[in-house]
């Protein structure tokens, strides 16, 4: 595999941000600074990408709910038979005597995978819902590597920052 090309760029902040920087930096391990800006960048494109993107996610949908709550389990229930082609997997787990948390595994669109957090983390019960996701394949590959341009083997299509494809076919 060829080595990604590496684009040099000067970056300002405030002195007071760039010791924060540097401080986080070494707690995480990074070896450098220029990797921390890197690792966080990556983390923002996963984030834009998997909220306007078209490509595959995989991720989780984590509840927290009164499972004393009247009607409850029956709604949850009914709103995730809705979206089975969604959902790969689901673990629950007691908190307390009232509280239970649920994880459900969902691989698919990212529009399908919100849309069904929305519907259960709005569910009168639920305290707490959170949907986490991340590309699967190509799309991960390409935030982790970048999109290559023309002569390294990927170029960007569409404004979106998310859309690639290899730059032979173009």
């Amino acid at each position: 595999m060829k080595k990604p090309f590496v684009s040099r760029f000067s970056v300002s902040m405030p002195h007071a941000v760039a010791l924060q920087l540097d401080a986080m930096a070494k707690a995480k391990g990074s070896p450098n600074r220029s990797q921390a800006v890197v690792d966080m960048v990556r983390a923002h494109l996963v984030e834009h990408c998997t909220q306007v993107g078209t490509q595959e996610i995989a991720g989780t949908i984590t509840l927290v709910y009164d499972h004393h709550e009247r009607n409850i389990q029956a709604l949850l229930t009914g709103l995730q038979r809705d979206y089975d082609h969604l959902i790969a997997a689901t673990l629950h787990m007691h908190l307390g005597h009232h509280e239970r948390m649920e994880v459900l595994a969902v691989r698919g669109r990212p529009g399908a995978a919100k849309r069904l957090a929305d519907r259960l983390t709005v569910a009168k019960g639920v305290t707490h819902g959170n949907l986490t996701v991340t590309p699967t394949g190509a799309g991960r590959e390409q935030v982790r590597d970048g999109p290559w341009i023309a002569d390294r083997g990927w170029a960007t299509e569409g404004s979106d920052g998310c859309t690639f494809r290899m730059a032979s076919s173009m």
